[in-house]
């Protein structure tokens, strides 16, 4: 059994691991939003979409890992998903708006995107290891 110092630890560890693995669905809405966005903006110009699919394809089995620690850690809180989804969403909005050329805000995005440096194993890599290393025990 336990101590119970360590549970309580433990349980503010799991708690905030599945905000962290929260944050994958945040990337993927950053990517859906911006990819959107520009896409419309860009006069509709299918690189976005393109990228936006490839990204996914790249990215769908983190968001799956993801889904399974979460909900091995206990789940998330009610609307936690959501929330991390809308601040990602608006995180990378409020960058945009604040861009002086948004043409070159949306292509810059685009390159990133390609070149996978916005897949989640490049921008939360520690947090992936800790889910997979969850996942394999």
């Amino acid at each position: 059994m336990a101590a119970p110092g360590f549970a309580q630890e433990q349980a503010a560890a799991d708690t905030e691991l599945v905000g962290e693995l929260m944050a994958f669905h945040g990337s993927k809405a950053i990517v859906d939003v911006m990819t959107t966005h520009c896409y419309e903006t860009t006069g509709l110009d299918s690189a976005y979409e393109d990228a936006a699919s490839n990204w996914y394809l790249r990215n769908i089995g983190y968001l799956d890992l993801a889904d399974r620690v979460i909900e091995r850690l206990g789940g998330g809180s009610e609307g936690q998903r959501q929330a991390a989804e809308t601040y990602g969403g608006s995180q990378i909005m409020s960058a945009y708006n604040q861009a002086a050329d948004k043409e070159r805000f949306c292509r810059a995005f685009l390159e990133q995107i390609e070149s996978e440096a916005l897949d989640i194993d490049q921008q939360l890599p520690d947090v992936l290891k800790r889910a997979q290393d969850i996942s394999a025990s």
